[in-house]
């Protein structure tokens, strides 16, 4: 996947917002402004191309307000699927939040 290509597609027109997202940014308090800063400022640490219904992968972004989330998003039909955002947990990830512990 390409962050680029994210990029582009991370305008209102073409992102589709997942029931599963708002659900999980209701309960972790994240808005969807946020995800959209971390989109646009953030780099993919993995890809899942086999995912379905269409490719994704995860994105590591930090917000206007210094708050470091990660996205899992996917691309099909030319829109921008957002699937999930929370906050890393230091335990599972790696001091720079970009590569999972063993």
């Amino acid at each position: 996947m390409d962050i680029d290509q994210i990029k582009v597609l991370c305008r209102d027109a073409t992102i589709e917002v997942t029931q599963h997202i708002l659900m999980r940014c209701q309960q972790r308090n994240i808005s969807y402004e946020e995800i959209k800063e971390v989109i646009k400022n953030g780099e993919i640490i993995e890809e899942y191309p086999d995912d379905y219904p269409y490719p994704s992968c995860l994105i590591l972004g930090m917000t206007l307000n210094g708050r470091k989330i990660h996205v899992v998003v996917g691309i099909g039909e030319n829109k921008l699927w957002l699937i999930t955002a929370y906050e890393p947990d230091p335990s599972q990830w790696d001091e720079a939040l970009k590569k999972r512990k063993e």
